[in-house]
């Protein structure tokens, strides 16, 4: 089985095209969670598209066929429409929906007629999951434990807590507050319900959240194929501020005794069970309490226990994966140099091959139950997620949608180039009608995580197209700590924030600012969460800039040890908290420099922000306007460590350009 991708770039002029803004990138649709039919003929999926004047994100469900019909939208009503799964004979299709009020499991047929509600929970339900039988469907719901699947007991309870007057929360343990929500008493547990709607039972009672939190990645519970059992994440440790130990579990799907089945030091997740329920894979990190150490896929044989590591010799993290019919091999996921493409290996191990590789990202992989045709979405920095279909021996991927063709062809979108400076790779987006023969301002992109990366994927925050098109040459180096270049490569970045990564930034800055047609005396460097870090470093550390925004930023590495929520972060980066290891906090900390900050700086920043806490950007503020810095802070008292609201998205956008427009002084 031999899949090839073959990508084209246009070289058409870019005169009298439509100016990539804000506005034309809202405006794109917005193409996820494919599911193919258990048939192999279609493959239903979510569009969400942007109202910015009702200030909403509309999310329905289409199906297409595999062999190139067009789609077809089938669901119209409610605002939230997701999660389509199929039944087994692909007649009906299950899903998520608002419609009815509140978040729950609806049912209708292929066509999208006949559409029934299956739950009615004060709770409210996601996450859906179908047996492989049709029989039940397991999904999430948050809960009060003393409650678990007892309707009744749950809306008492969130209706006593809405009649009380008394809004004081009381904790006594940490993680008290995640990314944007408070810790209520309330946990998120597997519920699983008859496909009619009757016998609503709890798989996962008890004090904990199953699954975790998760930023993304492959889901975090599956059910077997002979829709007998469960598997599940689950964090068991007493002290979940600072732990980052997931083990995988089981659960009969019929509710009973759970068992633990794995037992790393690290975050084990993501399972999925071979198609012949023998064998289950899953992502396994070794290193305890270190989020950004290496994924491995592990392959747990159900009958003896034993657990083997198959990718070993690979030093890239393991992604998305997906076993094929025949049980005996695994296709995954793996970021290398800014792109993501596909590699397949034997379940018994053995050598890896390459599948799908190229100047783009892929994910979401699923075979036909023949096994000689895929699915599998694919994006780019300059092009959104489209579904795309390959054949064993045809060649080429061929694309089922095309949502946003006609709009990204009139428009200034422009590939992405790289360039090397030493080890660190860098990806460049020219402006518009670009000519060598010019000079122009340029617009360094710092990318967060630390451990990330730029590369070819698409993002509608910090999108380089829409900084491109305002016509800076936008410039996004992946230093030490980026993933995608090895184990070691990310490592270099542990207590060592403003070290390493500076000089390779730097290293970038000089050699752009060397290019004819860069203009060195107008540069300007943005960056959000870490790369808010780097520019709040930059600050105290060179003039080089002429202006510099910092989103979401650290500003004060000790109170955003004592303000953040995931303790495990900074207990790695900086070996131990602030008491345990000073000398390391002040000599990374930019607040430490800052007597020597100069340059005009804009400070945005989320209220709900509780990654990074909205202090460190108040107090970056602060610093800069009692020194008569020229600086501005705008904060979204609605928003997280993302902006993310339609409205709020053109704000941002709209001040980001205008501040370094006025101070690099770009002609428009």
């Amino acid at each position: 089985m031999r899949f090839v991708l073959v990508l084209f770039t246009s070289g058409a002029l870019f005169a009298q095209r439509q100016t990539f803004d804000v506005q034309m990138m809202l405006g794109l649709s917005r193409v996820s969670e494919p599911a193919l039919s258990p048939n192999g003929k279609q493959v239903a999926f979510t569009v969400q598209t942007v109202d910015v004047e009702r200030n909403v994100k509309p999310k329905q469900i289409y199906v297409v066929g595999i062999d190139g019909s067009a789609p077809r939208q089938l669901t119209h009503e409610g605002n939230d429409n997701e999660r389509p799964r199929w039944s087994p004979d692909a007649e009906l299709i299950y899903f998520i929906s608002d419609r009815s009020g509140s978040s729950q499991v609806w049912v209708m047929d292929n066509a999208g007629g006949h559409a029934r509600q299956i739950t009615r929970l004060s709770t409210e339900a996601g996450g859906l999951l179908l047996s492989p039988d049709g029989k039940k469907i397991v999904f999430e719901s948050s809960v009060y434990p003393e409650c678990g699947a007892d309707d009744r007991c749950n809306k008492d309870k969130i209706d006593a807590e809405a009649q009380n007057k008394v809004k004081a929360r009381v904790y006594t343990s940490l993680l008290y507050r995640h990314w944007t929500a408070w810790q209520t008493k309330r946990r998120q547990h597997l519920l699983v319900v008859d496909a009619d709607g009757s016998n609503v039972k709890d798989l996962t009672p008890g004090p904990y959240d199953v699954p975790p939190f998760s930023l993304g990645g492959p889901e975090d519970y599956t059910i077997s194929p002979d829709s007998i059992e469960v598997a599940f994440v689950m964090n068991v440790d007493p002290d979940p501020a600072t732990s980052t130990n997931s083990d995988i579990y089981t659960v009969p799907i019929a509710g009973g005794e759970i068992h633990k089945i794995t037992i790393g030091l690290g975050a084990d997740n993501s399972p999925l069970y071979s198609p012949d329920g023998k064998m289950l894979a899953f992502r396994s990190q070794f290193r305890a309490g270190y989020e950004s150490d290496r994924w491995r896929l592990m392959v747990l044989d159900r009958a003896s226990g034993k657990t083997t590591n198959l990718t070993e010799g690979l030093d890239r993290w393991v992604g998305g994966m997906t076993w094929l019919p025949d049980s005996e091999r695994l296709v995954f996921t793996s970021e290398d140099r800014g792109r993501t493409g596909l590699q397949m290996i034997a379940a018994s191990g053995g050598g890896l091959r390459p599948i799908i590789s190229g100047a783009s990202t892929l994910d979401d992989v699923q075979f036909t139950p023949d096994g000689e045709t895929m699915i599998y979405t694919q994006q780019s920095g300059s092009k959104p997620v489209e579904i795309f279909r390959a054949t064993a021996g045809s060649g080429t991927g061929v694309a089922l949608t095309h949502f946003n063709d006609l709009a990204l062809s009139s428009s200034t979108v422009r590939p992405l180039e790289e360039i090397w400076v030493d080890s660190i790779q860098t990806f460049i987006v020219k402006p518009p009608d670009f000519s060598p023969l010019k000079k122009y301002p340029v617009l360094f992109l710092i990318h967060g995580g630390p451990q990330g990366a730029w590369g070819e994927t698409w993002s509608y925050r910090w999108n380089p197209q829409v900084f491109a098109s305002a016509g800076y040459l936008v410039v996004m180096p992946n230093p030490r700590g980026s993933t995608g270049y090895g184990q070691k490569f990310i490592d270099d970045i542990n207590g060592d924030w403003g070290g390493k990564v500076y000089e390779d930034i730097m290293a970038v800055v000089d050699h752009v600012a060397a290019l004819p047609y860069a203009d060195a005396d107008r540069m300007a460097a943005a960056g959000g969460s870490y790369g808010g870090y780097m520019v709040d470093w930059l600050l105290g550390h060179t003039t080089r800039f002429k202006a510099l925004i910092s989103h979401a930023g650290v500003f004060d590495l000790r109170s955003m040890a004592g303000e953040t929520e995931e303790l495990w972060f900074p207990q790695w980066e900086f070996k131990g908290m602030p008491w345990d290891n000073p000398d390391m906090y002040e000599k990374w900390s930019p607040s430490y420099f800052a007597k020597d900050f100069k340059t005009p700086t804009l400070v945005l920043h989320g209220e709900l922000d509780y990654r990074v806490p909205v202090g460190q950007g108040m107090q970056l503020f602060t610093a800069l306007q009692t020194q008569k810095v020229p600086s501005k802070m705008v904060l979204f008292p609605d928003e997280g460590h993302w902006i993310s609201k339609p409205q709020n998205s053109v704000l941002w956008y709209g001040q980001f350009l205008e501040w370094i427009g006025e101070w690099l002084k770009k002609p428009y």
